[in-house]
C-alpha cells in the first residue's frame, strides 16, 4: 500500500447496492466497495463507511461471485510414438 492507494484488481458486480445490502452480502473472501464518481471516472473505495456513519449515501458494489459451472478439465494427452531405440538400450 502506497499512501492511501493499493494496487488491487477487483471484479465487482455492476449492480449498485445500498450500504446495508452490500454489508449483508459481504463474506471473508468477498468484499463490498463504496463507489465515488470523480472527474477520472468511478473509484472504488474501501467500504469502511459503515463504521464511520450510520447510512452511507453512496452506491456500493460487491465482489463478483461466479455461479457458472466450472469447465471440465481436459484429459491428459497421450502420444503413441514408438520408443526411439529398442527396449533395453539407452540413448545419450
Amino acid at each position: 500500500m502506497v499512501g492511501n492507494r493499493a494496487a488491487l484488481d477487483v471484479t465487482a458486480d455492476a449492480d449498485p447496492l445500498t450500504a446495508t445490502v452490500a454489508a449483508a452480502l459481504r463474506e471473508p473472501n468477498r468484499l463490498d466497495w463504496c463507489t465515488k464518481v470523480t472527474k477520472a471516472g468511478t473509484v472504488l473505495l474501501w467500504a469502511d463507511c459503515h463504521r464511520r456513519r450510520a447510512d452511507c449515501d453512496r452506491p456500493h458494489v460487491i465482489d463478483h461471485q461466479c455461479t457458472a459451472p466450472a469447465t471440465p478439465a481436459r484429459p491428459a494427452r497421450r502420444t503413441r510414438k514408438p520408443p526411439p531405440v529398442p527396449d533395453g538400450q539407452l540413448t545419450l
